[in-house]
This record gives C-alpha cells, sequence and structure tokens, in this order.
C-alpha cells in the first residue's frame, strides 16, 4: 500500500511543492499526480502517476521520453486502476494542449539564421508525432518566415509528397526560399536515402523557378539533421 497524500511533509505534496518551488523542481510522476488530482483508497495520486509512465517501457520508449503519452488512447488510460473516464479525458486533453502550445506562432516575424533555428521552431511540435509530415517554411530573401505551410501527412514510416506541392506556394507569392521540413515518427533523424535523393531532385526543381532551398531539416526525438549540411560536407 502507497503512502497517502496527506501523510506526506507538506514540502513533498506535488501541489505545495510546485507553489514553493516551481514547476521545473516537480518529477513527471508528480506533474501527472496534479493532472490526476486524486488517488484511490489505495494508491496515491503518484503512485497512479508512476502506472502510466510504466506503459512507456511497454513501448519501448527510453526513460523520460514522454512522447508515447500523446499516443495512449483513453482506452489505455483506463486499463490502470484508479483511472476512470473523465481522469483519462483529462490526460488526453493536456498531451493535445501542450502539443498546440508548442505549434509556432505564426504572427511572430522569425529570422532563420542556423539549421538550428528551424529544429528548434518545430521540435516540440513533431518530436511525438507519430504519423510523418512534411512542411515548407516560405522565406523572403531576409530569411524572414512569411509562411508556415503543411504539405503533407502519411503513416508511421513514410509520405508520398512531389515537388509541385512544396514549390507552388513559394512561386504563387514570389518568395525566393523554402525550407522542408519533416519528421521521422521513430524518433531517428538519420536521412534515408529516399530523402537524400528526394532532396537532390527538388533542389533542382527550385531552382528552375528561382526558388533556392534552403534545407531539408529531418526532426527526430529531441534531434535533428541538416540534409543540405550532409551532402555539403560529402562533396
Amino acid at each position: 500500500m502507497s503512502v497517502k497524500m496527506k501523510e506526506l511533509p507538506i514540502s513533498e505534496r506535488p501541489y505545495e511543492k510546485l507553489e514553493m518551488y516551481g514547476a521545473n523542481t516537480l518529477s513527471n510522476a508528480e506533474l501527472l499526480a496534479i493532472i490526476i488530482k486524486s488517488g484511490t483508497k489505495d494508491e496515491s495520486s503518484v503512485t497512479l502517476a508512476q502506472k502510466i509512465l510504466s506503459l512507456g517501457k511497454s513501448k519501448n520508449c527510453k526513460e523520460d521520453n514522454l512522447k508515447f503519452l500523446q499516443e495512449l488512447s483513453i482506452e489505455e488510460f483506463m486499463k490502470i486502476k484508479g483511472i476512470g473516464k473523465v481522469k483519462a479525458i483529462q490526460l488526453k486533453a493536456t498531451c493535445e494542449l501542450a502539443k498546440r502550445i508548442s505549434k509556432p506562432i505564426k504572427e511572430i516575424k522569425i529570422k532563420i539564421k542556423t539549421p538550428e533555428d528551424i529544429a528548434n521552431l518545430f521540435m516540440d511540435e513533431l518530436k511525438t508525432e507519430k504519423r510523418e509530415i512534411v512542411k515548407v517554411v516560405i522565406m523572403n530573401s531576409q530569411n524572414v518566415i512569411l509562411k508556415i505551410q503543411n504539405i503533407s501527412q502519411g503513416g508511421t514510416s513514410s509520405v508520398q509528397v512531389n515537388t509541385k506541392d512544396i514549390l507552388m506556394e513559394a512561386v504563387k507569392i514570389g518568395a525566393p526560399k523554402i525550407i522542408v521540413i519533416h519528421n521521422h515518427p521513430s524518433g531517428d533523424a538519420k536521412p534515408s536515402i529516399e530523402d537524400i535523393t528526394f532532396t537532390k531532385r527538388l533542389e533542382k526543381a527550385a531552382e528552375i523557378l528561382g526558388v533556392l532551398l534552403l534545407d531539408h531539416i529531418v526532426i527526430g526525438y529531441n534531434q535533428y539533421t541538416s540534409i543540405k549540411s550532409c551532402l555539403y560536407s560529402r562533396s
């Protein structure tokens, strides 16, 4: 039987700990416990949170990799004794809210200087995606973002997209530069042979239309690869 929350010292209770020391001092389990709110007769909310986190092992997730939480269904949350439908829905809503918060704010003028700038812009949004998503960042001559466009969504291992889809909007608005981004749901940011071949083909097509392909960034879980950097380093 776990220790009940009221039996813990005040400084060790998640609510009080967050108020006293800040959210960044709480463990993953403690943060989840606050969302869960209450435990059961036999188990505290922290214990229930630890059981949720243990589900990551069955999905082959590394410790502290919370990517799997967004992939859990309401039914999977409810398999844990003490997590009813209301708690499961709260957890799903929290995961979705976190995902939306991480999306770039379109109204802010953002200037891109390095591949890392692009990776930082999309990492939180794409690193937990279980589908492969392709985006194009359209920029002016000063590398200021004019528009971010979703091009395609695929399955867990591939996505179908052609050069016309990527270049159409840039040509339409007369933008001189683009960067393409896509994620690998596996979490591995190493570009495939297909990724590299497509980048070369896209670069040639863009050049014909007077558009410069600055880069093609592959997003993994907390890692990224600049395909153009890879190509230049080989030459």
